[in-house]
């Protein structure tokens, strides 16, 4: 799976357009962000990336999670991105069977 690096002076649109590269390409990237500004650029750059996605009939969904990351010689823990693209039929079909299985369980 493809990373991107995102930093607190990450511009969000060329994030974004890098999100839909990775994407038209293959169904996942991940996002790396470390400190409160590069997490806030990446949530930006996903935002925009949302629509450029959705205007190919894709769309996305995001697994945040922590990343151990080495800067220099140092460890450091920061916030990852996992970003999934499905086509929107496969994505209502994914939601109507979840709607299915509650219907069931009740």
């Amino acid at each position: 799976m493809e990373v991107l690096k995102v930093s607190h002076s990450s511009a969000p649109n060329k994030v974004a357009g890098a999100i839909a590269g990775v994407l038209s390409k293959t169904d996942e990237v991940e996002l790396q962000a470390i400190g409160a500004g590069a997490v806030n650029q990446a949530v930006k750059a996903i935002a925009i990336a949302k629509r450029f996605v959705e205007a190919k009939g894709k769309e996305i969904y995001v697994i945040p999670g922590f990343v151990e990351v080495e800067v220099g010689s140092e460890k450091r823990t920061g916030i990852k991105f996992k970003v999934v693209a499905k086509s929107t039929g496969e994505a209502v079909e994914e939601k109507e069977a979840e709607v299915n299985k509650v219907n069931e369980e009740q």
